[in-house]
């Protein structure tokens, strides 16, 4: 009888400290992602679009989601988190849901649509298209790669790919990518792709599809895709105003008094 009372109560104490991990995760989320947004200001403020939204303060919670998905895979603590987390959500439920597949497009959309309806975005549209692609691209080989690195199988025993959650990674990519366009100018708006994207999260596990981990992982990666496209984009900008701005021309002069050639450099 002592025995199985350790047993039960090691088993607890390894879900609270589990659960605490998540917990403090959210609440440091929370607090940065306070003291990093900056709403509703009249006009974007100079020199934002040449500013890289990388720092360590804004980047630590998207690497710590990483870091925890990572763990996951790894540590029995948290893998039995991960199955007590299943058994809690998926308690009376039978139905499958599709919202996922379609929410997670929602916040890019969103950009566009509010461009097209004329609210002033951080970046132009043909700027923002460009920039999304190279998020979606860092985010698309990053999740690949992982996949076929970990072979973590699905809860539902479908497949070994499940982590990270791809669903979820471009959910937080998109939700991302309109906060910074939008951040300045509509706070509701900047924030709701995160409410997408957290309900994406939320469904990949109530569909039996990914495990917590899955989701924790996935939302860092997409977060931090759409924070280094936006700096992979500023220093492409860069460096083609440099080349612009330093065009050499040759040019033929003919008169009177003077015959040849003139060469002249911009920089």
């Amino acid at each position: 009888m002592r025995s199985n009372c350790c047993v039960v109560t090691s088993k607890r104490n390894r879900v609270v400290v589990s659960t605490a991990i998540v917990l403090a995760i959210v609440c440091a989320f929370s607090s940065v992602f306070a003291q990093e947004t900056a709403f509703n200001a009249d006009t974007i403020p100079a020199g934002k679009k040449s500013q890289c939204r990388i720092t360590l303060r804004n980047a630590a919670i998207p690497a710590l989601l990483i870091a925890y998905g990572v763990a996951g895979t790894m540590n029995d603590d948290l893998k039995l988190l991960n199955t007590e987390i299943r058994e809690e959500t998926l308690e009376g439920i039978d139905d499958k849901f599709t919202i996922d597949d379609f929410l997670q497009y929602a916040p890019a959309v969103a950009v566009y649509v509010a461009g097209a309806a004329g609210l002033q975005g951080l970046n132009t549209m043909k700027d923002e298209v460009k920039i999304n692609a190279i998020s979606l691209l860092i985010m698309g080989v990053t999740v690949t790669t992982m996949k076929y690195s970990f072979h973590e199988e699905r809860p539902d025993g479908s497949s070994d790919n499940s982590f990270p959650s791809g669903h979820t990674a471009m959910a937080f990519a998109n939700a991302e990518f309109l906060f910074q366009e939008y951040r300045y100018q509509n706070k509701w708006l900047a924030l709701s792709g995160y409410l997408a994207a957290g309900f994406v999260g939320a469904f990949r596990v109530i569909n039996d599809r990914h495990w917590v981990t899955d989701v924790a992982a996935g939302a860092g990666i997409g977060i931090l895709s759409t924070k280094s496209a936006y700096c992979i984009y500023n220093h492409l900008s860069k460096r083609r105003e440099k080349s612009t701005s330093s065009n050499s021309f040759l040019y033929p002069v003919v008169n009177p008094t003077c015959r040849g050639a003139v060469w002249r450099l911009n920089f």
